[in-house]
């Protein structure tokens, strides 16, 4: 696991690429590796995990073809005995070192052969000009952003924003329509990022290009089928779901650093933690909040923790504490991201490194991949008794509804974001009218869409953040290909969601966490969004009404309308929307003010210090 990072078709000085370096060395503190050509440069941070003493990068160094590489490859072992076979030389047991012999021996396919999770870029010198390549996995567990300039044909690119901006000359335009994204979605889908110039590469996307030209885009095949025909009856479904689940825990346990296990008491962790116990005595971890709140969760973690025989971490954290905490988490993400449990999150990781320890699993993408959330059951009910599903769908995906963000919107703002709405084209134009049965529709929109640019990032940046390398077992291809063919009756039906993954998780789990009320893992904001919290008055200060409306997008009064109500009626309506405005107005604050990476410092969280680089 690592940060990568560099340049193609342009200029960058040393300084340039260490001032890079030091913006995301906290996903990769162990070693700093860089290689530069003629228009070209690859760097990388190191986080190491799998093969300790090798894993150099970029891999090839010295030769003609070079690589860096974020991820992890959980079949690389099978390459390194093909690739052995087929006459190659691998120099270590590290992962990313099969990747410059596996493109050797395959070109721009090799990815085809890769099983894991992973964001990278090679450099080819083989030919009369470079070539680059950049590709990312399946589903988006490792991101890349990039700046790619059409007049100029250069590219820049990193594993996370902020560093992205330390080239320079980039993320100047912040985009007018991004805070609508924002309020509508919860963060920027598809490609778009909140600056005009800077986007992601879609997951499972190769980006080739040869030094001088612009970019060849190449979408791969998922490999992962949508809904189809009901694959057996619900039991053995359940077995098949159980039995790849227990494989791929087994796999992702397997590292050469401590790996620890995110138990939040809800099924998709306590599973995970069930399945990883099975393999020998584990660690967890849960989040709570000193105080009494809604959902606390503490206790079915624990009772999850004690059958499974775990030694259980129970990591408490004081709201008083949380204006600090938001604007590094802020900071971390590089853009607002509106779910509150990203504060949770990065303290979460960042307890779990205290304790020694460098892997996580999580169970993040089961909601997605088995039909977990309460909006898609709601919106199948609604679709079968032949009632319009989308506004109210619509309404949960988002921050802010849409009648509210109506009235919080100024005339000319809400004429501009009525002309660049925040859900790409394309994927709106599948959600509503694609093939398929709505709850199909929903789930490949959840899965494509919301997933990589909502949660995978999130977790990606904020357990980086504290150099913890997160893995997903619900998001591995065998998961993935069992769950999404189901048919809507085994995903949802009689008002109960994940209806498979319940009955796979029969027997491993206690009784009260298989049958309790589904219920988000998240921070109970509207309970700690109250007039008297620390919280409350950092958003009263922040969110002033002169200030909020200084932009021209937002109506000041408006917004603190929401104050007025959430203080005389709380709800979660005005208080996520509040929260979001506070994560925007944070956001700003730190990147649309006062850029990061320019000159010799740059700001981090905590406030402005020296630039270093790993020796």
């Amino acid at each position: 696991m690592c940060r990568i990072f560099g340049y193609f078709n342009a200029a960058s000085t040393p300084h340039a690429m260490r001032t890079v370096a030091a913006l995301q060395r906290h996903g990769g503190p162990d070693a700093t590796g860089v290689a530069q050509g003629a228009g070209w440069g690859l760097g990388s941070n190191r986080l190491a995990v799998v093969g300790l003493d090798g894993g150099r990068q970029p891999y090839g160094r010295g030769g003609p073809v070079q690589v860096v590489f974020n991820g992890e490859i959980y079949n690389h072992e099978e390459l390194r005995r093909r690739l052995e076979g087929l006459g190659h030389v691998i120099p270590d047991r590290c992962d990313g070192s099969v990747l410059p012999a596996l493109y050797l021996e395959y070109g721009e396919e090799f990815t085809e052969h890769l099983d894991g999770m992973y964001a990278l870029a090679l450099v080819d010198t083989r030919g009369a000009v470079p070539r680059l390549l950049l590709a990312t996995d399946h589903i988006g567990m490792k991101p890349l952003y990039h700046r790619w300039d059409p007049a100029d044909r250069s590219l820049y690119f990193a594993s996370e924003l902020p560093a992205l901006l330390g080239f320079g000359g980039i993320g100047g335009r912040v985009r007018e329509s991004a805070l609508d994204a924002l309020l509508t979605t919860r963060t920027p889908f598809g490609t778009r990022t909140m600056y005009e110039d800077v986007e992601v590469l879609e997951p499972g996307t190769t980006w080739v290009c040869e030094l001088g030209g612009p970019p060849r885009v190449r979408r791969r095949a998922a490999h992962v089928p949508d809904g189809a025909a009901d694959p057996g009856d619900g039991f053995t479904t359940a077995r098949q779901v159980r039995r790849t689940l227990r494989h791929e825990v087994g796999r992702l346990l397997e590292a050469d650093v401590p790996v620890a296990v995110v138990t939040s008491g809800g099924l998709d962790s306590s599973l995970v933690t069930a399945l990883a116990a099975e393999h020998g005595p584990q660690h967890t971890f849960t989040i709570a909040y000193r105080g009494t709140w809604p959902f606390d969760e503490r206790h079915f973690a624990r009772e999850v923790a004690d059958r499974a025989r775990t030694v259980h971490h129970e990591v408490e954290i004081d709201p008083a504490g949380f204006p600090g905490l938001l604007e590094d988490t802020v900071w971390h993400l590089g853009q607002p991201n509106a779910d509150p449990i990203a504060l949770s999150t990065y303290a979460l990781f960042r307890a779990i490194r205290e304790a020694g320890f460098t892997v996580a699993l999580t169970g993040d993408g089961a909601d997605e991949v088995f039909g977990g959330y309460e909006r898609m059951r709601l919106a199948t009910e609604r679709a079968a008794a032949g009632a319009d599903w989308a506004p109210a769908y619509l309404d949960a995906l988002s921050a802010v509804p849409a009648a509210l963000r109506g009235r919080l919107y100024t005339d000319a703002y809400r004429a501009h974001v009525a002309a660049d709405p925040a859900l790409p084209g394309a994927a709106r134009q599948d959600l509503l009218h694609g093939p398929g049965t709505v709850l199909d529709r929903i789930t490949r929109f959840e899965l494509e869409q919301r997933l990589p640019a909502y949660h995978l990032r999130r977790v990606d940046h904020l357990s980086m953040a504290s150099s913890v390398e997160a893995r997903l077992p619900f998001c591995q291809r065998s998961v993935l290909s069992l769950g999404r063919p189901l048919p809507d009756h085994r995903r949802i039906q009689g008002g109960q969601v994940k209806r498979t993954l319940y009955a796979a998780a029969a027997g491993l789990l206690p009784d009260r966490v298989l049958s309790r009320p589904k219920q988000p893992f998240t921070l109970p904001v509207t309970a700690m969004l109250r007039p008297g919290t620390t919280l409350w008055e950092y958003a009263r200060d922040l969110l002033a009404p002169d200030r909020t409306a200084a932009a021209g997008r937002l109506d000041g009064r408006a917004v603190d309308d929401l104050f007025t109500a959430q203080a005389e009626r709380p709800d979660d309506t005005a208080a996520l929307a509040l929260w979001t405005l506070l994560v925007h107005e944070v956001w700003d604050g730190q990147f649309r003010r006062s850029l990061p990476g320019r000159g010799t410092a740059a700001q981090v969280p905590g406030g402005t210090r020296p630039l270093a680089v790993a020796a």
